[in-house]
């Protein structure tokens, strides 16, 4: 019963974290005229602008609005493709370590793009697993326009690759690859 007396206050867990993405998500709409008045150049120099702010000390989580908020203005650019809030939330859940469940058609790959240019921007490879060999590739190279427009490096690791190659794709800012390549090559 008192339980239910402080669920009632103060909401149930999962409200209270909606409530601060919510929060989030208020801060980067906020941002979104002010990047759309950029030239390409101008949002293209953010990617640099984060990373010396990274550098003297910022953290990710204090970049994650205006972060995503030029993901999402350069995926428009780019891809002709706009992150909606929830897929927002979805990028925020992943950039804080949860699992995000959407369904088929629900923007995935977009929506992953959010949480790997943040984390790419601490100079660190950053890695999407995903099920084959073919999403993989094909979600690099998509997705890809979006990160080299931003300056940011990716990579894709497929079977069959000789170890120099892969060496390199897992010297790009964004490595995607399967579950068992990265497994049999954390092995080796």
């Amino acid at each position: 019963m008192f339980n239910q007396l402080l669920t009632k206050l103060f909401g149930s867990r999962n409200e209270r974290v909606l409530r601060q993405y919510q929060k989030q998500i208020a801060r980067i709409n906020q941002m979104e005229d002010g990047l759309k008045a950029l030239d390409d150049a101008a949002l293209k120099a953010k990617t640099g602008e984060f990373k010396q702010r990274i550098e003297n000390g910022e953290t990710l989580n204090q970049l994650l609005p205006e972060a995503f908020a030029v993901c999402r203005e350069a995926s428009i650019r780019t891809l002709g493709l706009r992150h909606y809030d929830v897929q927002l939330i979805g990028g925020m859940v992943l950039h804080s370590g949860r699992i995000a469940e959407m369904r088929t058609g629900e923007g995935k790959t977009l929506v992953s793009t959010l949480p790997l240019y943040l984390n790419a921007l601490s100079a660190r490879n950053t890695q999407l697993v995903t099920v084959n060999d073919y999403l993989a590739r094909r979600d690099s190279e998509w997705m890809g326009h979006l990160y080299n427009f931003l300056g940011i490096s990716v990579g894709c690791i497929q079977q069959q690759m000789s170890p120099d190659i892969r060496r390199e794709m897992y010297g790009r800012d964004i490595t995607y690859g399967t579950a068992s390549e990265f497994g049999f090559d954390y092995l080796r």
